[in-house]
């Protein structure tokens, strides 16, 4: 795998963390691929903080998911992105239709624990390739999870994301965690993914100006530190956690938001 890729290390070992303590994130799945992955994380990716952070934010996009299909039950769920991810086990609704995507040998790895079906498949895709978003099934309505991966693209190549998905689906629901500017720039310095190799990431600040002229618009803006959450954590851990992401310098780095047209 390349350098981005193996990013997808990160959040798989936080999920198997997490599970095993039995707090945030019930994950059998993410504890059996870890095991037997046993990539070498190092440096500040095996912080129990980063675990807590990354389980965290996956338990977000699975309720938003969750409640995404309960008012879309025919739409098609687009994971783009998913690494080993198991949020196609994890969710309580049943999809009529989910696809998990990502680069080639991501895909090929996957498919050495999980199985299509009737409704779920895995397909590679690179969501900066136009005619790759084109060729995905037709639906009314797609809900599209994009969960660690805005910032491996630039501006223009979400933008024209974007374009197309709005072209091809009546109706778009997108979930999708950013880094700013700032944010961007700092984790030159200081980001678990330096650890596996990757050393260029982009930002944005200005989401509606990312949108102008499009269907797809800004909805809102989601916590990705939220309090019914953070109070799942054990005493002092909840308190140190509170301390290194609940202040105002956490938003300034790293936000979510929820896209809709």
């Amino acid at each position: 795998m390349n350098e981005v890729n193996k990013t997808l290390f990160i959040p798989l070992y936080g999920k198997s963390l997490v599970s095993r303590k039995q707090i945030l994130l019930k994950d059998p799945y993410a504890e059996k691929t870890w095991e037997a992955e046993k990539f070498p994380i190092r440096g500040k990716s095996g912080s129990k903080w980063l675990a807590y952070n990354m389980a965290m934010r996956a338990r977000i996009f699975d309720d938003w998911t969750d409640g995404m299909i309960r008012q879309h039950p025919g739409a098609l769920v687009l994971h783009i992105g998913c690494g080993l991810d198991s949020r196609c086990k994890r969710i309580k609704e049943h999809p009529a239709q989910w696809i998990d995507c990502d680069f080639p040998d991501v895909i090929a790895a996957r498919k050495e624990y999980y199985e299509e079906s009737d409704w779920y498949s895995m397909r590679e895709l690179n969501l900066a390739d136009p005619e790759q978003v084109r060729a995905l099934p037709a639906r009314d309505t797609v809900i599209v999870i994009l969960e660690g991966i805005s910032m491996y693209l630039t501006g223009e190549e979400l933008r024209s994301a974007f374009r197309t998905l709005q072209e091809k689906y009546g109706e778009v629901h997108v979930l999708m965690d950013i880094y700013t500017v700032f944010g961007a720039k700092a984790s030159k310095y200081k980001n678990p993914i330096n650890d596996v190799g990757v050393t260029v990431v982009y930002g944005i600040d200005d989401v509606p100006a990312l949108l102008a002229g499009l269907r797809i618009q800004f909805k809102e803006e989601h916590s990705l530190t939220p309090p019914q959450l953070v109070n799942e954590l054990p005493g002092f851990d909840r308190v140190f956690f509170k301390m290194l992401f609940t202040g105002k310098m956490y938003r300034k780095i790293y936000r979510l938001v929820e896209l809709a047209g």
